[in-house]
C-alpha cells in the first residue's frame, strides 16, 4: 500500500519536529484533556494507543492511571517515544494489521486521519477483534468533508500524506457497521476552520 509507505516515511522525516510541536499541546486544550480523562476513568484493562507518535498522549493517559502502551507505524516516532518515556511500552506496528490483544481499550487520537475511506472498515475490524467484550474505543479526528494533500510538515520537512476530514456521523456509521455501539459524539471548536471530532464507542 503506497499510502502506508508514504505515511511511514513522512513521519520518520518529521518525528523530532512533530514531537516539539505536540509536546505541550494538551496544556492548551482543556476540552481534549477532559475527553482523555473520561477515557482513562471509564476504560478497564490494558489500553492500546494506536498511532501514538512520540508518545505524549500515551504518557498523559499513563499519568491518569491507564495501563497503556503505544503503537506507531513510524520507527523514528517509536524510537523517540522510548527515549522520552523510558518507563512506558512502545512498539512499531500498523492499525492495518491485527492488534495485540485482548485489551480493554483502544485509542486512535488523530491517527485515523491518513487512512483511506476504503480501508477504515478493515481498521475498525482490527480494533474490535483486539477489544474485550464491552471494551472502549476512543477516536479523535479532523471534521470536514474533504481530503487535503500534505506535502510539507512540521519544521518545513517534506511529507507526502493525505489528510482525510470526515463528519462524525459518517465515522459513527462505520463504527456501527463494524459492531460497535456509540456512547458519545462531540465536536470541539465547531466554529474553527477545522473542528475536532471525538467519538467513544463500545464493542458490541
Amino acid at each position: 500500500m503506497d499510502w502506508l509507505a508514504d505515511t511511514r516515511t513522512s513521519y520518520d522525516t518529521v518525528a523530532s519536529s512533530y514531537a516539539d510541536y505536540t509536546r505541550d499541546l494538551l496544556a492548551e486544550l482543556p476540552h481534549m484533556r477532559a475527553a482523555l480523562g473520561l477515557f482513562a476513568a471509564e476504560v478497564s484493562g490494558p489500553v492500546a494507543d494506536v498511532g501514538c507518535g512520540p508518545g505524549a498522549v500515551t504518557a498523559h493517559l499513563h499519568d491518569l492511571g491507564a495501563d497503556v502502551s503505544g503503537i506507531d507505524l513510524s520507527p523514528e516516532m517509536i524510537a523517540l517515544a522510548r527515549r522520552t518515556y523510558p518507563g512506558l511500552r512502545f512498539e512499531v506496528g500498523s492499525m492495518t494489521d491485527p492488534l495485540p490483544g485482548p485489551v480493554g481499550g483502544v485509542i486512535a487520537w488523530w491517527s485515523l486521519i491518513h487512512v483511506p475511506d476504503a480501508v477504515v472498515p478493515e481498521v475498525f475490524a482490527h480494533f474490535r477483534s483486539a477489544l474485550l467484550p464491552d471494551g472502549l474505543l476512543a477516536l479523535g479526528f479532523h471534521v470536514g468533508n474533504r481530503t487535503n494533500r500534505k506535502t510539507q510538515g512540521y519544521g518545513g520537512h517534506p511529507m507526502r500524506v493525505d489528510v482525510h476530514l470526515r463528519q462524525p456521523a459518517t465515522v459513527a456509521a462505520w463504527l456501527r457497521e463494524a459492531g460497535f455501539r456509540i456512547e458519545a459524539q462531540w465536536v470541539l471548536e465547531p466554529d474553527a476552520e477545522v473542528p475536532a471530532g471525538i467519538l467513544f464507542a463500545r464493542r458490541g
